[in-house]
């Protein structure tokens, strides 16, 4: 009798695993985990057998989902209205576009209001997720910089507080995966090193620091910055700036945003010649109007204005304000504008992401084991399906 009780899916194409590019490969998808990824030469014949159903796409690409750990909204909602029907619709939206793993990223905002998406984040989770599964909460201030608010609310930002990141900590316990903060600030310092004490992968992002007191916080523990270039010091051969600190210490992992509007594709190059490739991290920062029409939207409690996909601050044309990109469009800018190959823009888009908070044990990469968080590409990279724990969602 065969070990497999359950039905068996496989797919054939090019299976992108750590080892490599498959070309002759073979996804067998049994539950919600993945019994086998590799050569079609060395897949088990109980697994053959097994099969309920077949997928042959030859020429195509069969890729992890992907992870994106910096994400505001989506389909017309914001995080920061969090409720069941909310965080559904949001979910429901980005799994359709290749996420299958996210983090729900707050704006700045009161203490309530960031317990409000706290409480329900949580809740959700305990419920069962019908699609992309939200791994945890991002912490996008409210401890950072009053000079490099970008669109978040200068009349929220606070200094660092350890009160409340032991109390978020204690009451939703390993809910909080990431902190973005302003190292340069009041309390900062302390406040990485208790993140990294508690397993909180501590962030720099809208900050004014100067090259030095980014050094100084990565011996404190910070180990990441948020959307590379935008909403912090630039490169200067006198002041290298927080910019020059992300490209130059390979302490510090760097998430980019591939849409070619908040980074010039010569300068995501840049960051991908200097940076290790595992140190690369494809993001969104997606609000709420992407998936949806140009129009009038918010971000967190700021109108915003979406324009031929551009997202600005009504308020401030000039301040971008989120973006509209989605990850399968991200994960195409980086192959087919920066140069990268399937497998280092499968790495910054799904395995660099789950290892960054800690989930790299469950899903980011196709190992025998590991969740079936699957995608399944045509050969000039347009999505063609979607599992999610071994479900086809899409």
């Amino acid at each position: 009798m065969s070990e497999y009780r359950e039905a068996v899916q496989l797919l054939y194409g090019r299976v992108v695993t750590p080892a490599g590019i498959c070309d002759d490969g073979v996804l067998a998808i049994h539950g919600e985990n993945i019994a086998y990824a590799g050569i079609v030469s060395e897949l088990p014949n109980e697994l053959k057998q097994a099969a309920s159903e077949v997928i042959q796409q030859p020429d195509g690409y069969i890729l992890p989902g992907f992870v994106d750990i910096h994400v505001h909204g989506g389909n017309g909602e914001d995080f920061m209205d969090a409720s069941k029907e909310v965080l559904d619709k949001i979910t429901s939206f980005h799994s359709s576009q290749g996420t299958t793993t996210m983090l729900a990223t707050t704006m700045t905002a009161p203490k309530a209001a960031i317990d409000h998406v706290l409480r329900e984040v949580d809740d959700y989770r305990k419920q069962g997720m019908p699609y992309t599964k939200l791994a945890g909460v991002h912490l996008e201030g409210p401890f950072i910089s009053p000079k490099w608010p970008g669109a978040q609310n200068p009349e929220h930002i606070v200094h660092a507080n350890i009160d409340w990141l032991e109390e978020w900590a204690s009451t939703y316990p390993e809910l909080v995966r990431q902190v973005t903060l302003a190292p340069e600030r009041e309390g900062a310092l302390k406040a990485i090193s208790w993140l990294r004490d508690h397993g909180i992968v501590a962030a720099l992002g809208h900050t004014d620091a100067t090259y030095e007191e980014v050094e100084t916080a990565v011996e404190a523990g910070l180990s990441h910055g948020v959307h590379t270039f935008n909403a912090m010091t630039g490169l200067h051969h006198r002041k290298p700036g927080v910019v020059g600190a992300m490209l130059g210490d390979d302490r510090l992992s760097c998430e980019i945003i591939a849409d070619g509007i908040h980074v010039h594709p010569a300068a995501m190059q840049i960051l991908a010649r200097m940076k290790p490739r595992e140190n690369l991290i494809l993001i969104t920062d997606a609000m709420s109007a992407t998936g949806m029409p140009d129009g009038e939207y918010t971000l967190g409690d700021l109108p915003v204005v979406v324009e031929n996909g551009i997202a600005t601050l009504k308020d401030n044309r000039d301040s971008l304000a989120g973006s509209t990109l989605t990850m399968i469009r991200g994960f195409q800018m980086l192959v087919r504008k920066v140069g990268l190959s399937i497998e280092q823009a499968s790495e910054a888009a799904s395995t660099n992401p789950a290892r960054k908070i800690g989930i790299a044990d469950c899903t980011g990469s196709l190992e025998s084991g590991k969740l079936a968080d699957v995608l399944l590409l045509s050969s000039d990279l347009e999505l063609q399906g979607v599992w999610i724990q071994g479900q086809r969602k899409h």
